[in-house]
């Protein structure tokens, strides 16, 4: 203990004098002469106590340093401590708050998750169906690639082709369509374009093959499709014309009728064979039936009866029979375009006629 008060004592000492020193800077104190030795003897004397506190300082310094460290580093444990807890209520909160968000982010996969199994459920069906067209796909394939498959099918039209072929070459061995050489044709009422209205809307004629001999035209079993200009039946001086002519027209309507079967064709305009009396239909409404009919009576519009135009010219109105022939050359023009030939005119019937017989029995019909 005695130590301990010598010391804060010289400590104090040491404080005091530097105080004083520097209180004596601003006011300088004033010693008389007679006062200087003994001024003198106490400056000595606070000179060796300062020295002597300084020492005490160093010493108490050094001796005291090493607790200071020991405080020092509890106290930076403390402070590093603190920051730690601080650190740790940030993370717990932060934590919290990913609960929270986590609860929130499973409530809603849930949701989604019952939402996309009721949307998934179509795509599951469809995924069945798929399946199942892709086995039935396999089997046709399978089926395909097997001895009854795809080449079996091309081999069996091939087949039928040849079939048609041969029947259809029967026919045209039946009513063979030929050019032969004759008189100066006349006009012929078979060119004749006439609409629906049964008006003659242009002049008919014919385009008759030539050759160095002579004038040729086409005949069908030998018989031509000629008959000369009129308005009325009773200006033909010689009627055998006109029945050769309606003999010729029944040839035709019978080939065509018999090439339609076996090419399972259905005609647009059906034709009621009669041998030199046939018939010709249109199934389209007449205009004979005036609009007001239509309008008024749907049901009569739909029910309305197909007209029947003759296919020979004896008794007969001639306008009537050249729509007849007009029709007749509309459905050789379908089992043209049917075999992909292009007509060659609405007034060619026994030349489109030949042109069909011509095409079926070339190699190409079979190839297709």
């Amino acid at each position: 203990m005695a130590a301990s008060e010598e010391d804060t004592m010289a400590t104090a000492t040491a404080t005091a004098a530097e105080e004083i020193e520097i209180h004596g800077q601003d006011r300088p104190k004033i010693i008389e002469w007679e006062e200087l030795q003994q001024e003198l003897a106490r400056l000595c004397s606070l000179s060796s106590a300062l020295q002597k506190a300084r020492e005490r300082k160093e010493y108490l310094a050094q001796k005291l340093q090493p607790a200071i460290q020991v405080r020092e580093e509890p106290l930076h444990r403390s402070n590093q401590l603190e920051e730690i807890c601080l650190n740790l209520d940030d993370k717990k909160l932060a934590l919290e708050n990913l609960v929270m968000h986590s609860k929130v982010m499973v409530e809603a996969t849930k949701t989604e998750r019952e939402q996309l199994s009721v949307a998934i459920r179509p795509f599951l069906a469809a995924g069945k169906t798929l399946s199942t067209a892709c086995k039935r796909l396999q089997e046709s394939h399978r089926l395909l690639a097997g001895d009854r498959g795809y080449v079996h099918l091309k081999n069996v039209q091939k087949m039928l082709k040849m079939r048609q072929q041969y029947m259809i070459t029967q026919i045209s061995a039946l009513y063979p369509v030929k050019a032969m050489a004759g008189p100066a044709p006349c006009k012929v009422v078979s060119q004749s374009k006439v609409n629906r209205a049964g008006v003659d809307d242009s002049e008919p004629s014919i385009s008759p093959k030539v050759s160095n001999s002579g004038m040729l035209s086409l005949t069908i079993s030998g018989l031509h499709l000629l008959v000369p200009p009129f308005k009325k039946i009773s200006f033909f001086s010689d009627k055998k014309e006109v029945q050769m002519s309606a003999s010729a027209l029944g040839y035709v309507a019978h080939a065509v009728t018999l090439i339609a079967s076996y090419l399972d064709v259905p005609l647009r305009y059906p034709l009621r064979l009669g041998g030199s009396r046939s018939y010709i239909s249109d199934p389209t409404p007449s205009f004979e039936s005036t609009l007001s009919e239509l309008v008024g009576n749907s049901a009569a519009a739909i029910n309305v009866k197909t007209v029947e135009f003759p296919l020979f010219l004896e008794g007969q109105d001639t306008t009537r029979a050249a729509y007849a022939i007009f029709l007749l050359n509309k459905d050789l023009e379908q089992l043209l375009n049917y075999i992909g030939v292009e007509s060659l005119g609405p007034r060619q019937v026994l030349s489109n006629l030949e042109e069909l017989y011509r095409t079926i029995q070339s190699q190409g019909f079979i190839e297709k």
